[in-house]
């Protein structure tokens, strides 16, 4: 009997989220000491644990200006956001994806996807705009990143939906592959169109993305059982 009980209390803990619920925690907290920071305190706030890309490439260049903190900012951004309708906004993303993808791949390995991608995403808008000097932050690369492990890992799942017909709600189960295709394509067409100095930096979510998928066809050439088990 205490062997059931222990099977069952490990299964338990596999299921919970804990690496979805770990990383929202630490950007809630963030999110919540940026909110007790006053006057020019704020922006400081930003500046300390984001990261600006002109300043991690004079950083990564060894000139002068060298501040090797703001490459570990590209770290840290991920848990910073400038307004509650950025956090909320990322964080239901995070768990709408992020839950099923940490049932299939551990929530440690989990956690260094979303974080290791993550910066690896903030890394592109240094590459692709070295002389920005605009503070970035959020968790936009990382949480793109795990919207391409759910494509990669699961890309003939169905997603429910709540569609408007009319005045009425229709719940229907939608390809994954056309949710996210078509969630991808708008952020192409952001990136090609909008401006990278505006308020959101679209080439995260891209990088983000192209990098999720990349590292899901690793984790399927596992073979693990788990990513051919119905959608939880």
């Amino acid at each position: 009997m205490s062997v059931v009980h222990r099977t069952e209390r490990r299964s338990r803990a596999s299921r919970f989220p804990g690496g979805v619920f770990g990383v929202s925690l630490v950007a809630s907290l963030m999110w919540g000491v940026h909110l007790l920071q006053i006057g020019p305190a704020a922006g400081n706030w930003l500046e300390f644990w984001g990261f600006s890309p002109d300043q991690v490439s004079a950083a990564l260049s060894g000139g002068e200006q060298r501040d090797l903190r703001q490459v570990g900012a590209l770290f840290t951004a991920l848990f910073v956001h400038a307004s509650g309708l950025h956090l909320v906004g990322n964080l239901a993303y995070l768990w709408v994806f992020g839950i099923p993808v940490e049932r299939a791949i551990g929530h440690a390995q989990f956690v260094l996807a979303f974080v290791l991608l993550g910066a690896l995403a903030n890394f592109s808008v240094v590459l692709g705009s070295p002389d920005l000097g605009r503070t970035v932050v959020g968790a936009s690369g990382g949480v793109s990143a795990v919207i391409g492990l759910y494509l990669g890992l699961f890309p003939t799942r169905r997603i429910g939906l709540w569609l408007p017909l009319g005045v009425f709600l229709q719940f229907a189960r939608i390809p994954a592959l056309l949710v996210i295709g078509s969630w991808f394509t708008l952020q192409l067409l952001y990136w090609v169109f909008g401006p990278q100095s505006g308020e959101v930096a679209w080439w995260t979510h891209v990088a983000g993305f192209l990098s999720g998928v990349a590292v899901a066809g690793l984790f399927r050439l596992r073979r693990n059982p788990r990513l051919d088990s119905k959608e939880d």
